[in-house]
């Protein structure tokens, strides 16, 4: 799952950040970044649409190729437009502040409050396998997680930077755990899968809709493009080195996975690491292996709340319209409104899981529609930002334009078409949510027009 750049919204003239990364602190950031708490609960999901243990191992492999083709594009961009904006700043130079209005308002109300409703969902997930409270009980785990960590950055207590390193430093060991277990500890057969679970019709559309999820938070190397010390040109280096990590990763864990689980108990389980340790090293393995994953899961979750406020203050700042937001408490030190309304949208999303009974898979179908629709108008902005600006100095070209970044689009294309046709209500509640953002800028001169007679 991705956690945003606290100034994606600033404005252009803001000064240029200094160079102070280094090519392995900004592999370390990238990856760091995308293998978070998503690789212990999609991969039954993408089991649940895939027909075999083969094609469950393709499907991320593709996810590897597929973010690879991209990251390629998004090389381009941040080497030619290096901005602490990112997306926002390719969106804007492409298209205008019309969608770019609409990129911050989707970051507002789905891509950002969605990731801190699925992060929460998987901590209410692993503990409810942990200890269960009831029919209900993932539902009132993430709820729990949303209020509690949205007060304590409410009163300006975060995490340090120690905290968030040794808690990383737990994930990773946790990774680790599962590889080893699966890889040298498996039982003789895979595990059978329990009497009540049933096939279920598979989609390989929504199975990648679900890897390139677990795959997520790449394209954030837009936001520390200007800040390496070798120069922007290195970050085509940073990515492709990062994905080809993350890839390996991703294939080792679900290896082990599949290798202990096998196929059809992966399709059933809601907590696939505990499930496996609880089949190599038994019941205290798994309650081990699930607090871990609650911790790196609830990690993930308080840096997204703190930087998505941070974020939806910036846009309080740049569009009037959101002034409310854009309010800084000086006593807490923190943007207590930003919180609240970031807050009130995660619990509402925690509430649409608990009305679909599904609330993991629930918050995938209302954020993916929108996030595949903006990367789609990315890889768009690509190709016209090389007709707006032919003459501006490339210090990286895509190779094999337009091939490439035309793949990335037809890709995103797909993945956009498959999140809205093979899933639910979630997709329908998702697109209903930007289009409020639609009506919404429709009506901005007029609320203008009607801000500037009250004063």
């Amino acid at each position: 799952m991705s956690k945003e750049s606290t100034q994606t919204l600033e404005p252009q003239t803001t000064p240029q950040p200094k160079r102070a990364l280094s090519m392995t602190d900004a592999i370390a950031v990238i990856v760091g970044i995308v293998i978070g708490a998503g690789i212990f609960r999609t991969p039954s999901m993408v089991a649940a649409n895939t027909d075999s243990g083969f094609m469950f191992l393709i499907a991320w492999v593709l996810g590897g190729a597929v973010s690879l083709v991209g990251a390629l594009c998004y090389a381009e961009l941040t080497t030619t437009f290096p901005h602490t904006g990112g997306d926002y700043h390719f969106l804007t130079r492409a298209f205008g502040k019309r969608l770019a209005f609409l990129f911050a308002w989707s970051r507002m109300s789905v891509i950002q409050t969605g990731s801190i409703a699925l992060l929460s969902f998987i901590v209410g997930d692993y503990l409810s396998q942990l200890y269960s409270i009831g029919e209900f009980s993932s539902v009132i785990y993430a709820a729990v997680v949303v209020i509690v960590l949205t007060a304590i950055n409410m009163v300006g207590v975060t995490f340090g930077a120690g905290t968030q390193k040794l808690l990383t430093a737990i994930e990773v060991f946790g990774i680790l755990a599962i590889v080893v277990a699966g890889l040298f500890f498996a039982p003789a057969e895979p595990v059978a899968p329990t009497p009540a679970g049933t096939a279920s019709t598979t989609s390989v559309g929504l199975a990648m809709v679900f890897v390139l999820l677990t795959f997520g938070g790449w394209n954030e190397a837009a936001y520390i493009s200007a800040e390496l010390k070798s120069g922007s040109k290195s970050m085509v280096k940073v990515l492709i080195l990062s994905i080809f990590i993350i890839t390996i990763v991703y294939l080792l864990i679900n290896f082990a996975y599949l290798n202990v689980l096998g196929i059809n108990t992966m399709a059933q389980s809601s907590a696939v690491a505990n499930d496996l340790m609880r089949a190599t090293f038994g019941e205290g393995a798994m309650y081990l292996i699930g607090i871990l994953v609650a911790i790196a899961a609830l990690t993930s979750a308080n840096a997204t709340i703190f930087t998505g406020a941070r974020t939806n203050y910036a846009l309080g700042r740049d569009f009037p319209v959101f002034s409310l937001l854009g309010k800084w408490n000086y006593q807490t030190s923190s943007p207590v409104n930003a919180f609240l309304v970031q807050g009130a949208i995660s619990l509402a999303l925690v509430g649409l899981g608990f009305f679909t009974r599904n609330g993991f898979e629930t918050i995938v179908e209302y954020t993916a529609p929108v996030f595949w629709f903006f990367l789609l108008m990315v890889g768009i902005a690509l190709f016209v930002l090389r007709r707006k600006e032919p003459d501006l100095e490339r210090p990286f070209r895509v190779p094999l334009y337009p091939v490439l970044p035309l793949v990335f689009c037809l890709t995103s294309a797909y993945l956009l078409y498959s999140s809205l046709m093979y899933t639910g209500i979630g997709a329908l509640v998702g697109m209903a949510v930007l289009f409020v953002g639609v009506l919404l800028l429709l009506a901005l001169p007029i609320i203008e027009k009607y801000r500037n007679r009250s004063s």
